[in-house]
């Protein structure tokens, strides 16, 4: 789910907006240089998704009117849309891997149909604390400022960080370059995208980004301000039924230690790996050690015998 991932993802996505970029150069027509900036579909980004599947409303996928007005049917929205795409491409068990939102998404589909879920992979998921339970001096100042108040207003009035880049027309896509120069590679493991990775991603993102508006809409009805869950998957860790194994970067900035409160209620096995020289985007930091720690998560089901159960963390990560 993208936010879902498979162990790929930037590999795929490199490689496949890559291929888009080279039918749109060889076309007869394209958009002219100077209005580059004007959205015009997500079709063309549609391929860097053939390993992906993005939730409806985000990445690449369909973006229908975003009509729901609660928490209970924001949730029932991407959990039943799901459902029926596993439907329709009839699958009955398998491996669900979910990152940031997409990893809310994926553990409340989990609760509700834990039937189909053999193991639960969270990367750095979102959700897994309210604001109560860890409230932040920090965000209390902050929003007592006058800054605060309009950030918290805007919030509440759906105004998203999107709408800003659709605003900015022809600066939009700069901003979005300036925005994945400065943060992949930051953490990364020493091997930072080069000029023309960096100019795909940058191409991917600003096209996800500007078009229609749809799933950014739930963001208020999920999260306050500041990402804290309305309804925190932590106060549901009693009722897991589902293997889990949480991956979060050293530097991820979801906190780890929400895992490990939800852990001590769960009756399943739970694991969380933390990858070194990887921030919240730990894929693209460090691709090998999230290999790694993916893998590491799947042996049980991979090779299901009682050696791999035993099977050491990879070197380089550790356990939380």
């Amino acid at each position: 789910m993208h936010r879902t991932v498979t162990a790929k993802m930037a590999e795929e996505v490199s490689r496949a907006v890559a291929s888009e970029t080279a039918v749109a150069s060889s076309s007869k027509w394209a958009w002219p240089s100077v209005l580059r900036w004007v959205p015009t579909s997500t079709d063309h980004i549609i391929a860097a998704e053939k390993r992906l599947l993005s939730l409806v409303n985000w990445g690449g996928s369909s973006r229908p009117d975003f009509t729901c007005k609660s928490t209970e049917e924001t949730e029932a929205w991407f959990i039943d849309s799901f459902e029926e795409w596993r439907k329709a491409k009839n699958l009955n068990q398998f491996i669900l891997l979910g990152h940031s939102f997409g990893g809310y998404v994926a553990s409340k589909y989990a609760l509700k149909h834990p039937e189909h879920v053999q193991h639960l992979i969270l990367v750095g998921p979102a959700g897994f604390s309210s604001e109560t339970e860890q409230r932040s001096e920090w965000l209390t100042k902050f929003r007592a400022t006058w800054k605060g108040t309009i950030i918290n207003h805007l919030w509440e009035s759906n105004f998203t960080p999107m709408k800003v880049i659709r605003g900015l027309g022809p600066w939009g896509p700069d901003l979005v370059r300036r925005y994945t120069t400065a943060r992949f590679g930051s953490y990364s493991s020493g091997t930072i995208l080069n000029e023309r990775e960096a100019a795909l991603l940058t191409d991917y993102v600003y096209h996800t980004l500007v078009a229609k508006a749809s799933g950014e809409l739930c963001l208020k009805y999920i999260f306050s301000f500041g990402a804290f869950a309305r309804k925190p998957l932590l106060q549901c860790s009693s009722d897991w039924k589902v293997p889990t194994t949480f991956i979060y970067g050293y530097e991820d900035w979801m906190n780890y230690q929400g895992a490990q409160l939800a852990r001590e209620g769960m009756k399943v096995p739970c694991d969380i790996i933390r990858v070194p020289q990887g921030g919240h985007f730990v894929f693209i930091d460090n691709p090998s050690g999230f290999h790694s720690a993916v893998v590491h998560a799947c042996r049980k089901i991979l090779a299901p015998n009682l050696e791999a159960w035993e099977e050491p963390l990879p070197e380089g990560l550790t356990s939380a």
